[in-house]
């Protein structure tokens, strides 16, 4: 009894959202395993902004946010393609490239994605500079129970990882809101200056859990 009481604890503990403010998850090698996978109850998506920072020395093609429903494996993923200076948004498994986006190699980056269901376009921000707005998809929410994964691409809901498309380095600052944010609102996450936190997915408060070798550290960008 005692020994049964003390795993519920523990499980209760690890379900409580934390504070990951001057954190970073370290992805230290590549692995068709390790992940971190987010928790947000929220099951029905008009519209979506993901916002992250990143750093990565990787020429081949990796996975930075994948959200899977049991509808559709690519519900809404960042997939970034650096050998053909691309990287694609995924929403309810239709994809639109953008190219050009000035990415280099062993650099902290911010990348914010953008999609409204109404209009169907979808935009990415790096380093708080706009691509080309490109209509993905229109009229189908993200809707469904969500399995968000870091690390690594669903190609199967919850799994179908794939090694060489699994990512490797650095990545901190993860945010999610359930609506389009202005261009001054992404501006001011790219630049560290006061943004409103995710209301879907929060950094300060996120509810996530570890598999595999993935580290928590101290983000090594809070000493500059």
């Amino acid at each position: 009894m005692l020994s049964f009481l003390l795993l519920v604890m523990l499980t209760a503990c690890a379900a409580i959202p934390q504070d990951l403010t001057g954190k970073m998850f370290t992805f230290p090698q590549e692995t068709n395993s390790a992940q971190v996978r987010l928790t947000t109850s929220r099951q029905d998506l008009g519209a979506v902004t993901v916002c992250l920072r990143f750093l990565t020395d990787l020429r081949r093609t990796y996975s930075l946010f994948s959200l899977a429903t049991p509808s559709a494996f690519n519900d809404f993923l960042v997939f970034n393609q650096p050998e053909r200076d691309v990287i694609s948004l995924d929403v309810r498994d239709k994809t639109a490239s953008f190219l050009g986006q000035e990415y280099k190699l062993n650099v902290w980056h911010s990348l914010c994605s953008t999609w409204d269901s109404s209009s169907g376009l979808g935009q990415l921000w790096l380093d708080g500079k706009p691509s080309s707005r490109k209509f993905i998809r229109s009229g189908s929410n993200i809707n469904g129970a969500t399995v968000i994964v870091l690390g690594q691409e669903q190609d199967a809901y919850g799994g179908g990882f794939d090694i060489k498309q699994s990512f490797v380095g650095m990545m901190s600052d993860v945010h999610m809101w359930d609506h389009v944010l202005s261009p001054c609102e992404i501006k001011r996450f790219a630049f560290e200056v006061n943004f409103s936190p995710g209301n879907v997915l929060n950094w300060g408060a996120l509810d996530f859990q570890i598999t595999g070798r993935v580290l928590t550290e101290i983000n090594q960008k809070s000493c500059q």
